[in-house]
């Protein structure tokens, strides 16, 4: 078998998989500096966009295609290509649908998307450059204000607020706004704000696998309590599975499961939910349809590794995915540089109580894989040595 995969950032994360499947690979890249292209049994670099790729699908007579492009901008693009690769050259291609793109690359429409199908999520307020003057006008005299409050639409949201754009990934262009000068600040920047009330509590993201209808939800991931600083999930200790008290993550899994199946999701989505503190209930908040940040832990804790499930679905051997899952305890520790020691023949593949460190250099990551809590904490302490206590990982 041969497939095409677009993008190189993240083929290190399969090429293993596909030796062990004995799959021939071809790789597109638009990037000749990007790392793993020569990890391929052969690479193309190739201009922006998806009209080469295609070209090289059909030179190359592959049995199918597979995005791992891991950025939102490209990914309407990526989908226009599946459609017409899937309905003209019958070739099959794992990557997220137009509909799916369409509303899980706009925040508004997301926000939208989770009233109408009855799921609950953080009441929020749109604004526009043309009546910003006289929100902001009504926050700053509004009796509520004075209070701590502001109202938005009779919908009673306090300060602080979270304020993003329609777009965007990676903590990018969101602020969580303290006071009126903040939001001031921020309003002088943009032409339409995302206004969302700030909720304080648990952040929680899981992995669902899509594919010909059927939907898998993977594991509930702990990124940590939300923070007024902004501090982005990737630069906190996360783990799996999430372990959060009145939590029951059996029911997360169903509100992904709904999620994605009104979504018409197809390959691998990601959802991020925050449970509340103070009322106790779990509000989704964002869909993102490209790899998860959170799929070494998926992995780790499950034993599911998605990017290998999309080889499994272009191949047309996805099945049975529920008896295969494991019930593990993983770690995700931001450690800069890792000194310890790495895998050299498979360094992204995890076996029974082990361990993988990926991210860029002084940016690294260290994942753990343990088939207890306490091993896996056993070895963090091996791993991590006289540095282990300064991670708080007693308090997961």
């Amino acid at each position: 078998m041969k497939i095409l995969f677009i993008g190189a950032r993240l083929f290190d994360d399969v090429d293993f998989y596909l030796k062990e499947k004995n799959i021939e690979s071809v790789l597109t890249e638009s990037n000749p500096k990007a790392s793993n292209l020569n990890l391929a049994d052969k690479y193309f670099i190739v201009p922006r966009g998806m009209e080469e790729p295609i070209e090289i699908a059909k030179k190359e007579n592959v049995d199918g295609i597979i995005s791992l492009i891991g950025i939102d901008d490209p990914l309407m693009d990526v989908a226009i290509a599946k459609e017409y690769v899937e309905s003209k050259l019958k070739i099959p291609f794992i990557a997220s649908n137009t509909y799916t793109v369409s509303i899980s690359s706009d925040k508004i429409k997301t926000k939208e998307f989770f009233i109408d199908n009855d799921i609950d999520t953080s009441r929020f307020k749109v604004l526009n450059s043309f009546d910003f003057d006289q929100s902001i006008n009504e926050l700053k005299t509004s009796q509520n204000f004075v209070e701590n409050n502001c109202n938005l639409e009779n919908n009673k949201l306090n300060l602080p607020l979270v304020l993003k754009q329609r777009s965007g990934q990676g903590g990018r262009d969101i602020c969580v706004a303290k006071n009126m000068e903040d939001v001031n600040e921020y309003f002088s920047n943009f032409d339409e704000v995302l206004c969302e009330e700030f909720i304080e509590g648990s952040e929680i993201s899981i992995e669902v696998l899509c594919f010909k209808n059927e939907y898998i939800p993977l594991v509930p991931v702990y990124k940590g309590e939300t923070s007024l600083d902004g501090t982005h999930p990737l630069n906190k200790t996360r783990c799996a599975p999430a372990n959060i008290v009145d939590l029951d993550n059996n029911y997360v899994k169903k509100i992904a499961y709904k999620i994605a199946e009104k979504l018409k999701a197809e390959g691998t989505i990601d959802i991020d939910f925050i449970f509340s503190k103070n009322d106790k209930k779990l509000y989704a908040l964002e869909i993102n349809t490209r790899p998860s940040g959170t799929r070494y832990l998926t992995a780790a804790s499950t034993g599911i590794n998605p990017l290998n499930k999309l080889v499994d679905m272009v191949s047309g051997d996805f099945s049975f995915i529920n008896k295969q899952i494991k019930n593990y305890f993983a770690l995700e520790i931001p450690i800069g540089s890792f000194n310890g020691k790495k895998s050299d023949e498979y360094p992204k593949k995890f076996t029974e109580n082990s361990w993988v460190v990926h991210g860029p250099s002084n940016y690294e990551r260290l994942t753990i894989s343990g088939e207890s809590k306490e091993k896996t904490m056993n070895l963090a302490k091996e791993l991590l040595g006289e540095n282990f206590h300064d991670y708080n990982l007693n308090i997961l």
